[in-house]
C-alpha cells in the first residue's frame, strides 16, 4: 500500500497553489491579443524540453509504469483545465472558478460510491465551509447567474475524478511523467483547436473577448516570455500539486487547493490593484477555517 504523509502532502499542496497563483495572474498581460489554443500549443511546446532536461538532470523518470492510466488521469484533469480556461471567455471568472471548486464535494462523493470510504461529519463540514468561502470569494457583483453558469461544474466532475485517479490509479509513478503527460494532453487540445480554426476560422470579437476565439496569431515578444514563465511556474506548481495528491488522500489534498483562491486574490492585488470586499474577506477565512479542520483530523 501507499505510504501517506498527510503533513508534506499539505506543504506540497499550499505551495504548489502559491505559485500557481503567481503565475496565473500573468494571462491578463496577454489575454486581449493571443488565444486560448495558441497558449496552451506554446506553453506545452515549451514545457516538454524542460521536462525532459529535468529527467536528464535525475530529478526523475519520464518512462510511466502505467501508460494509459497516466493519460486516462491527465485526461480528466487536462480537459477540467480546458472547461475551466474555455468558460472564461463567456462567464464571469466569480462563476467559472465556483464551479470548478465544486470538486471537492465529486472527490468525496465519488470516494463513497465507488471505495466505500467513510467520511466524518466534519470532513463534509469543512468541505460545505470551503466551497462557501469560495463563492463568498468569487461570487459576481451583479448576481446575475443563468443557465451556462452550470457548466463549470462540469470541470469540477472532470476535476475531482483526475483527483482520485492520482493516487489511485498511478501509484509509483514519477512526478515528472504525470507532469509531463498533463502538458502534452493540454498541448493536443491546443493544436486541435489551432487546426480546426485554420480549417474554419471565425471572427473574433476584439480584446479579452476574443480569447476563445482566436487560432493563429503572430507571438510578439510579451506572448513568449509570459508563455515561458507560465511554463515554468506550472511545472512547479501542477508537479508539487500532483505529488501533494500521491502523498495525501485526495478529499484531504482537494480542500488545500481552496488556497488557490487566496494567493491568487494576493498577487492580483499585488500586481493589478485589484481588493477584496468584505464578503470576499470572509470567504477567506472560511477558507482557512476549512483547511486548518482538514489538517487537524487528518493528522490524528
Amino acid at each position: 500500500m501507499q505510504t501517506t504523509d498527510p503533513k508534506l502532502s499539505m506543504i506540497c499542496t499550499l505551495s504548489g497553489m502559491f505559485v500557481l497563483g503567481v503565475v496565473d495572474n500573468l494571462i491578463p498581460i496577454i489575454s486581449d491579443r493571443s488565444s486560448l489554443w495558441l497558449f496552451q500549443a506554446a506553453r506545452s511546446s515549451a514545457t516538454v524540453p524542460m521536462l525532459i532536461a529535468l529527467s536528464l538532470l535525475g530529478l526523475g523518470t519520464l518512462r510511466a509504469l502505467r501508460p494509459w492510466h497516466v493519460l486516462a488521469r491527465n485526461f480528466f484533469t487536462g480537459t477540467a483545465l480546458l472547461i475551466y480556461f474555455g468558460c472564461l471567455a463567456f462567464l464571469p471568472i466569480g462563476v467559472v472558478v465556483a464551479g470548478l471548486f465544486t470538486a471537492p464535494i465529486f472527490v468525496l462523493i465519488l470516494s463513497v460510491l465507488s471505495r466505500g470510504q467513510t467520511i466524518g461529519l466534519w470532513r463534509w463540514l469543512a468541505v460545505a465551509v470551503g466551497f462557501a468561502g469560495a463563492v463568498m470569494v468569487v461570487w459576481p457583483q451583479d448576481g446575475n447567474i443563468t443557465a451556462l453558469a452550470f457548466v463549470p461544474i462540469t470541470a469540477g466532475v472532470f476535476y475531482a475524478i483526475g483527483a482520485i485517479g492520482t493516487r489511485d490509479w498511478c501509484e509509483g509513478e514519477s512526478t515528472l511523467v504525470m507532469t509531463l503527460s498533463y502538458f502534452a494532453i493540454l498541448g493536443v487540445y491546443g493544436f486541435i483547436g489551432l487546426t480546426v480554426l485554420s480549417i474554419w476560422p471565425i471572427d473574433a470579437p476584439a480584446g479579452v473577448d476574443g480569447w476563445l476565439h482566436r487560432g493563429w496569431v503572430p507571438m510578439d515578444a510579451r506572448m513568449v516570455w509570459v508563455t515561458l514563465a507560465q511554463a515554468v511556474g506550472s511545472i512547479i506548481g501542477v508537479g508539487l500539486l500532483t505529488r501533494g495528491y500521491q502523498l495525501g488522500e485526495a478529499s484531504y489534498v482537494a480542500i488545500n487547493e481552496y488556497s488557490l483562491i487566496v494567493f491568487a486574490a494576493l498577487f492580483g492585488w499585488l500586481m493589478w490593484g485589484q481588493t477584496l470586499g468584505s464578503i470576499a474577506l470572509l470567504g477567506v477565512a472560511c477558507i482557512v477555517v476549512s483547511g486548518s479542520i482538514i489538517a487537524l483530523r487528518s493528522s490524528k
